[in-house]
């Protein structure tokens, strides 16, 4: 090592040639030569870490929780909070915004969503017994319907003759595209649950099929809590120069290989959020636009992988669970016959040029080949944003987060932000995402 050029960034001869064989006799050395000042130690170690200040999260953009800024902004909107095939006459615990809930469906088949702390002495709903009418606490009785009304209270005289003054904290629910939706905002400003374009019209030979999966973040089918803030996942939705490195270079090519090639990109503002388009020149010669975008308050719609050429017809939701959890649930377009217990919806990629599926990968394994899961996880719970460097390759995380920030002060100002729609009537909303293709010259398009 002591003749390397390279390794020991020295000429190899120089202990030689009388070089200096102390610190001291360097400091002589440099005084003798003409230099009036000591050397600053600082500048050679410049960059250590020692003495750095502590680092923060943004919590106007991340913190979820009742009276945060970025919460009271998230409870103006419906929330996908369970798929409707796994609500069932059991009471499952949900937590949602960073409250404690109780999900069910009554006999009737009516999903209800309560606090979980009966009304009357504070017993868990969880051991509640469900019937046609609604939920019954298992400590002395009292039943609940799905907006919280009592319905009995078997101890009291008649059943409870002031029964129809007591009301169990509930927040209201629908149903749209196999998902179950809640609203947790103020009554008087609760809009319309939105409907989307990509699945109204389906076909004879069309059904959509709905997931809580964590497939599309790097995760597997059994796993559905994500254990890091919502906005690291999101974001990552505008951020198309990861797809280069991250999924094509880095260690593998886990989507397509055109992939590979480093796009040209451009970020533009929609009606309820933003999109990139990411322009490839491949080595054949053909060109294509990819177009991914987002929309208020998080909502993303991923072109296909494997490049499929056309609209997507798929949709994703991120759910905060707390600061730090989340949850993602999609709704795709698939064929009827499709049964997702035995053939997995094409839609549900898997990246490739792993030796195993993830679930069955190591940690050894997952540092040779990260993905999403690895890269935003290890971002912490929170990533601390005022450590971060953005460059030119970050426009979009910055357009997204002065969006949000601005949503979440209209909110505070009192005025309504984007995607809210109080119009029953409203026409179903529109999400452009795809791969689109353009022919060689001399091709059809």
């Amino acid at each position: 090592l002591e003749n390397d050029a390279t390794l020991c960034r020295c000429s190899p001869s120089s202990k030689f040639a009388g070089a200096p064989s102390s610190p001291s006799e360097r400091m002589q050395q440099e005084l003798k030569s003409g230099s009036n000042e000591m050397p600053n130690p600082s500048e050679k170690y410049a960059g250590t870490a020692y003495g750095r200040p502590r680092q923060a999260h943004d919590a106007e953009l991340t913190e979820v929780g009742a009276g945060t800024p970025c919460g009271e902004w998230m409870r103006r909107y419906w929330h996908p909070i369970a798929v409707s095939d796994k609500v069932t006459s059991t009471p499952q615990e949900v937590r949602i915004l960073g409250e404690d809930l109780i999900l069910f469906r009554d006999g009737k088949g009516r999903p209800g969503l309560l606090l979980p702390r009966c009304a009357h002495r504070g017993a868990s709903l969880i051991y509640g017994k469900v019937d046609d009418t609604g939920i019954r606490c298992c400590y002395h009785g009292w039943k609940f319907d799905v907006k919280g009304n009592c319905l009995e209270q078997p101890c009291e005289p008649e059943g409870g003759l002031h029964r129809d003054k007591v009301r169990q904290p509930w927040y209201p629910v629908q149903e749209r595209y196999g998902l179950v939706f809640a609203y947790m905002g103020p009554p008087a400003k609760m809009p319309v649950l939105p409907r989307w374009d990509m699945f109204e019209n389906l076909s004879s030979e069309e059904k959509l099929y709905a997931t809580d999966s964590s497939f599309s973040v790097g995760g597997d089918d059994s796993i559905t809590l994500i254990p890091w803030n919502w906005l690291q996942d999101w974001e990552n939705n505008l951020d198309p120069f990861h797809v280069q490195v991250l999924h094509s270079t880095f260690s593998t090519t886990q989507f397509a290989q055109e992939m590979e090639v480093m796009p040209r990109v451009t970020f533009q503002p929609t009606e309820t959020g933003a999109s990139y388009s990411a322009y490839r020149t491949m080595p054949d010669g053909r060109e294509m636009e990819r177009t991914h975008p987002v929309a208020f308050p998080s909502i993303h719609s991923t072109p296909d992988v494997q490049l499929k050429t056309g609209q997507t017809d798929t949709l994703a939701w991120l759910t905060p669970v707390d600061d730090t959890n989340h949850r993602r649930f999609h709704v795709m377009r698939v064929a009827k016959d499709l049964d997702p217990r035995t053939t997995r919806p094409p839609q549900m990629y898997i990246p490739q040029g792993r030796p195993k599926e993830w679930i069955d990968m190591t940690e050894d394994e997952r540092r040779m080949w990260p993905g999403d899961w690895e890269a935003q996880g290890s971002q912490g719970p929170i990533t601390l944003h005022s450590e971060e460097h953005l460059t030119t390759s970050d426009q979009g995380i910055a357009i997204l987060r002065r969006l949000l920030r601005k949503q979440i002060r209209m909110v505070q100002a009192g005025e309504d932000p984007i995607g809210v729609e109080f119009d029953p009537d409203a026409p179903p909303r529109v999400l452009h995402s795809g791969n689109f293709f353009k022919a060689r010259e001399g091709e059809a398009t």
